[in-house]
This record gives structure tokens, C-alpha cells and sequence, in this order.
């Protein structure tokens, strides 16, 4: 019986493996094809069927003329042929066959259907000029910061207004999104982390009454789908006026129930000798955070401080919906002004969503590691 089982386990294993494989493979294809249309031209991108390998049509320059024209490959009876197809006529096409010693046969015509086929001739050319075309495609129609207050402030003891700053003379608009996603995710995350650790410290080392019932209900938010949120919360910053600026994209997402979470289950598996131990040395509440609970706390804040980057780095709904001005887009909104109504440039778009990856994959790299501690606390502790 138990061999049985053995033959049955050992059969599994390697399905099993190339189930994963395959799954792999998958997830991965995506990210090859972003890397490869990055490195293509736009008459390349949409060449059917697709080819993962930038490459490019051969051509042929007439000496005569100068014109140029596409090369395909021949295979005949007699040897493999290189032909330049001058013309496309019904049935037929015109060429001029392409002698591997130079020379340059007479134009013909040969017909198109039932004979030889023309397979295009391509050669690998990737196009790394893309990533600065990609860079400088954009630019910001006023200065970077500028802002005005085109109004008068009553204040009862001081006026103020109309105001006006011209900001920083930076008008390119990719090196702005990325300052925008930079200021917004730092603030975000060491806000994030802060507020999170906070509550987490109360809900963990602090007794008061209703503390397990006001942290389910504060767990129950985590329910709650964020769209159903939106609408109140952007009425909320409208009527405050916060709506167009940082503090829009900054604020909401600073406070995250799923943090307090997190921290407060790796909290609770501390010894709460250390925290006698800090009282009698003379530590009150906040000394206990800042000097046992915190420096004890390296997997679990390592672990939010990535989840909390990653979200708000590629957060591109609610910067959509609170954010008007072009010059306070972070990137993945400025990404979306890669495409129009009546156009799109991939190539472009693709070269710049390779750019905007690489402090995503900085980040997790350095955090990975973090990740299944992460869950392991969460879900055990």
C-alpha cells in the first residue's frame, strides 16, 4: 500500500512541476512583450504574428534613385534567393533578385499566387533610442509646483491673496511624475507605517474598554470594496478644498486598516516581560514603542513598508480621479498620457512603463524576502 503511494507521489511531482513551469512562463510572457515592444518601432509593434524579438525590415537602397525597398527571402528549386519587391500588382509582384556577390538582376514580374512565396526578410535592430524619445515625448505646459490662488482670504486680522508662484523651471514632464510618484509614495509609506504602527501599539499593549470590539470594527473596513469609498471621500477633500493637490493623494491612503493588522498580530508576539522590564527602567508608553516594541518589529514594518511603496507607487485610480493638473500626475497617470483619443504610441508607452518599473523592482528585490514573513506573521501570530 504505501509503495503505492509512493509510485502515485512520485508521478505527481513532476506534473506538478511543469504545471508551475508553464504558469511561470505565462506570468512571464506579459513582461517579455512590454520589453520587446519597448525596443521596437511602431510600424514593428503590430506585426502579426507577434515577434518577441525586436527586429526589423531588411531594405534594399536603389542606387539609381535612392529609394528603398523591402527585401524577402525566395526559396526556389534551385537555391534560396534574396529579391527586392519594387511593386505590388494583382497576382503579381515586381523584383529584382539580390546576388550574394553584388550584383542586381533585371526587374520581373512574378506571380504572387501559386508561385514562389516571398517570406519578409528581417534582421534584429532594437530600437534603444525609444527610452529617450520615451524620456523628453512630454512636456508640462506651465512650471513644475506653480500654483495660484486667484481669490482674496479674509482672515478677519489679514487678507491674503491673490497669490501666485511661479514654481521650478521644470518642464519636462516625465522628470516631474517621477518626483510627483517619489513625494507622494514617501509620504504615503513613512505616514503609512507611522499611523499603522500607532494603533497597532494601542490595540495590542493597551487596555481600554472596547478595545477587541472598536479593532473588528476597524477590521470590517477592510471589506468594504475602495470604490464604494471613493465618492465620499472625494466629496470630503472637495468641501475642504484639498482636491488637485498632494494632499489628496496623500492623505486617504495614509491610514490602512490591513497595516494596523499586520503590525498589531506581530505586536501581540512580543514578550510582555520586555515591556515590564522597560517599566521598571523608567520607560513610559512612548518609550516602550520607540525602544522595545519598534526595534523588535524589523520583519513586520520591512514587510508594510513594501506593501505600502508597491500599492502607492502603482496607484492609478484615485490619483485619476483627484488630480487635474498635468504637472502633479505621478507616473503611472502621466503614463496615461501616452495615449489619445485617435492614437496610441506603444513603443513609447512600453519604453516608458520599463522606465517606471525599475524602483518597483528595486524595492522588491530588497524586501522579497520580507514578503512570506509577512504572511506568516498575519496569519498565525
Amino acid at each position: 500500500m504505501q509503495g503505492r503511494r509512493r509510485k502515485r507521489r512520485n508521478l505527481w511531482v513532476p506534473v506538478a512541476h511543469f504545471v508551475l513551469i508553464l504558469g511561470g512562463i505565462t506570468m512571464l510572457l506579459p513582461l517579455v512583450w512590454m520589453l520587446s515592444t519597448s525596443l521596437k518601432s511602431e510600424a514593428d509593434v503590430m506585426s502579426a504574428p507577434p515577434d518577441f524579438i525586436p527586429r526589423s525590415q531588411e531594405l534594399w537602397k536603389n542606387p539609381a534613385t535612392g529609394l528603398e525597398y523591402p527585401i524577402f527571402n525566395v526559396i526556389t528549386h534551385d537555391r534560396p534567393l534574396r529579391v527586392a519587391r519594387l511593386a505590388t500588382m494583382p497576382d503579381k509582384a515586381r523584383v529584382v533578385v539580390l546576388y550574394s556577390d553584388g550584383k542586381v538582376g533585371k526587374p520581373e514580374d512574378w506571380r504572387t499566387s501559386g508561385g514562389p512565396k516571398l517570406v519578409p526578410s528581417k534582421h534584429i535592430n532594437p530600437r534603444w533610442d525609444n527610452y529617450p524619445k520615451a524620456f523628453n515625448a512630454l512636456t508640462l505646459q506651465r512650471n513644475w509646483l506653480a500654483w495660484d490662488l486667484p481669490y482674496q482670504l479674509n482672515l478677519g486680522f489679514v487678507k491674503l491673496g491673490p497669490l501666485h508662484s511661479a514654481g521650478l523651471p521644470l518642464r519636462n514632464a516625465f522628470i516631474a511624475f517621477y518626483l510627483n510618484s517619489l513625494i507622494v509614495t514617501i509620504a504615503v509609506t513613512v505616514g503609512g507605517v507611522v499611523t499603522s504602527s500607532l494603533a497597532a501599539f494601542a490595540f495590542s499593549r493597551l487596555s481600554f474598554p472596547g478595545r477587541d470590539k472598536l479593532f473588528l470594527a476597524y477590521l470590517g473596513t477592510m471589506m468594504v470594496p475602495q470604490v464604494v469609498t471613493m465618492i465620499p471621500v472625494f466629496v470630503l477633500l472637495k468641501m475642504i478644498g484639498l482636491i488637485d493637490s498632494y494632499w489628496a493623494m496623500i492623505l486617504p491612503p495614509m491610514f490602512t486598516a490591513y497595516g494596523t493588522f499586520l503590525l498589531r498580530q506581530f505586536f501581540v508576539s512580543i514578550p510582555t516581560e520586555l515591556e515590564d522590564a522597560a517599566r521598571i527602567d523608567g520607560c513610559g508608553l512612548w518609550g516602550i514603542y520607540r525602544h522595545v516594541i519598534m526595534p523588535l518589529s524589523g520583519p513586520a514594518l520591512a514587510t508594510l513598508t513594501t506593501f505600502i511603496f508597491l500599492g502607492t507607487w502603482n496607484s492609478f485610480m484615485w490619483p485619476l480621479i483627484v488630480i487635474n493638473s498635468m504637472e502633479k500626475r505621478p507616473l503611472m497617470l502621466g503614463l496615461y498620457a501616452f495615449m489619445s483619443q485617435y492614437n496610441t504610441e506603444w513603443a513609447l508607452l512600453m519604453a516608458a512603463s520599463v522606465m517606471v518599473m525599475g524602483p518597483v523592482v528595486v524595492v522588491f528585490l530588497i524586501g522579497q524576502r520580507y514578503f512570506v514573513k509577512g504572511i506568516v506573521v498575519s496569519g498565525l501570530k
